[in-house]
């Protein structure tokens, strides 16, 4: 191992920040150490998630995700639209294709500088979310939390390339998230840990939320918490398949299109700077 001036790029998607490496034509292995030290917000560049940017066969990149924690998760809605805005400045043209652990996202950059993908279809078996014990509906399953605001309990829950649990309130203001969210991410129900959504419909077409994200704690957006959301909304019949995800960091569109079932979100990017990170634990690439 060893110590290297990383070249970096910070971006957001709706305040949920990430440190983007490029690794195409120099490629390295970063550790769960070296996210983590980058992750940092004290001593290092500081964001939700590292990005690392790697050549595929199949699309026109590769994208691996691991968390502020180290952990390496399968999809992060935010992260690919921003990838995909970067993408298309660069070769362009307004159409990318991300692959990712999840599968290949299909982009498409708009004239007012949103970007939708195509987040493909959810899961809803508990094997495939998953969870540790069968349930015949997961749309709302028998499973609750006591809390100082009250019991949260019957949460919806699906995977749209992470596992997602949704509990539906009047209002998530008066529940310490903070608190809750790590003691359910945790919970045995999860085998693989879980992103905790706290969800309040405010009309047909439009939802708050609140989220606990795996690996990483309160996020001010989660684009694949909005795709959960949306799409559990309307499975219970809370809300249409086309909903406004109003997230502290600000609000993504979700489209669960009937015709296919894939999950289309659209929202903002943004490029905040460039810059350079002194790091150690980086291995070279095999």
């Amino acid at each position: 191992m060893f110590n290297t001036a990383l070249p970096f790029r910070k971006m957001n998607g709706l305040g949920n920040d990430f440190a983007v490496l490029d690794a195409r034509a120099s490629p390295v292995n970063v550790s769960a150490a070296a996210a983590r030290q980058l992750a940092d917000r004290k001593r290092g560049v500081g964001c939700d998630q590292v990005i690392i940017l790697e050549p595929s066969a199949r699309a026109d990149i590769f994208m691996r995700i691991l968390n502020a924690d180290g952990s390496e998760v399968a999809a992060c809605g935010n992260a690919t639209r921003c990838v995909a805005g970067l993408l298309a400045e660069e070769l362009g043209r307004t159409g990318i294709v991300i692959e990712t652990g999840a599968g290949l996202l299909q982009s498409e950059v708009h004239d007012d500088g949103r970007v939708t993908v195509d987040m493909g279809t959810p899961r809803f078996g508990w094997q495939e979310i998953p969870l540790s014990r069968p349930f015949a509906d997961t749309s709302a399953i028998d499973f609750s939390v006591p809390t100082r605001a009250g019991i949260l309990a019957d949460p919806s829950v699906v995977n749209v390339g992470n596992p997602h649990c949704i509990f539906w309130v009047a209002d998530p203001a008066p529940y310490d998230l903070a608190d809750i969210g790590p003691r359910i991410e945790h919970d045995p129900l999860f085998p693989e840990r879980v992103n905790v959504s706290l969800a309040q419909i405010l009309t047909q077409n439009r939802i708050r939320l609140a989220v606990w994200e795996r690996g990483v704690g309160l996020t001010l957006a989660c684009g694949t918490a909005a795709c959960a959301a949306g799409v559990a909304a309307a499975r219970r019949g809370l809300t249409g398949r086309i909903v406004d995800i109003a997230l502290p960091g600000g609000t993504l569109g979700i489209e669960w299109r009937e015709a296919d079932g894939h999950i289309l979100m659209t929202g903002p990017w943004s490029l905040d700077y460039e810059g350079e990170f002194e790091i150690g634990e980086l291995s070279p690439a095999s």
